[in-house]
């Protein structure tokens, strides 16, 4: 779909006071980024390279907390030519710039998060702990395939919560969802639970806490995400294995303490 195609290189300009909302929040969301064509469109491909792909048989009441949170895969971008075309939009990587306030950003990998009719919560967490990255300049866009009611499980978010190091240490879990709940709560972080319109998307900063709620729906909650980092961030040494793994995946060949240039993490954008 070439009018798709082309929608995606298209400036989406921000206003003063969504740059100032994100750099206190450390998230926010948008209307009308993506067509309710576009979203139809990547629905479609996006679901069926998912199902290519999916090998996994385990029966949803046989899965832990995190394989009841969705189907999670990577690099879809590698997989097929018009999903590329999605992963590296000019569009979505301008507004993850001017949002981190930094002179371009590189894909530090995409994920198609799918939560299955029925499925679980996604506990909270903060995704840097995943990052074997050297400062907080991350940022996620989480695009909904379809609109998404609060039934269906849409992002939450913990405004303001990346303020605070607690928590940072856990993986998702039944353990994060009880943990950081408490010390959010404990912390008076305001908890933004809203439903996703068509083209509404959300971007988040790596270490704001955030969750799902279970998807009560009797439909697939189809989600594509794309990771960005600063142009320039450097590996840091991992914290953890999680962290290491990330390396090896999604940095092959980067080196401790050097700019993050694998072929794997090109640029999408450049303020000219």
């Amino acid at each position: 779909m070439i009018e798709t195609e082309d929608s995606l290189n298209k400036d989406y300009q921000l206003t003063d006071d969504q740059i100032d909302f994100f750099k206190e929040n450390s998230f926010i969301k948008l209307k009308n980024v993506l067509s309710p064509e576009s979203i139809q469109y990547f629905n479609t491909i996006i679901s069926k390279k998912v199902n290519e792909l999916n090998k996994k048989d385990l029966r949803l009441e046989d899965k832990d907390t995190y394989g009841k949170a969705f189907l999670q895969l990577f690099n879809l971008w590698l997989e097929d030519d018009k999903i590329k075309a999605l992963i590296l939009s000019k569009r979505l990587a301008k507004i993850a710039t001017d949002l981190l306030q930094v002179d371009g950003v590189r894909l530090y990998h995409d994920q198609a998060l799918f939560k299955e009719a029925k499925g679980g919560i996604t506990p909270w967490h903060a995704d840097q702990y995943y990052w074997p990255l050297a400062t907080d300049r991350t940022i996620t866009v989480w695009i909904p395939l379809q609109a998404t009611p609060l039934e269906m499980g849409p992002l939450e978010f913990s405004a303001g919560s990346h303020k605070i190091i607690s928590g940072r240490e856990l993986s998702i879990s039944d353990e994060s969802e009880v943990i950081i709940k408490k010390k959010l709560k404990i912390n008076d972080f305001k908890h933004v639970i809203e439903p996703f319109d068509i083209g509404e998307v959300s971007f988040h900063s790596g270490w704001i806490f955030h969750r799902a709620g279970a998807n009560n729906t009797d439909v697939t909650r189809a989600v594509m995400t794309i990771i960005y980092m600063d142009r320039d961030m450097l590996l840091e040494e991992p914290k953890n294995d999680a962290q290491k793994t990330d390396w090896e995946s999604w940095c092959p060949g980067a080196k401790i303490g050097a700019v993050i240039n694998s072929p794997l993490n090109p640029i999408l954008f450049e303020k000219s």
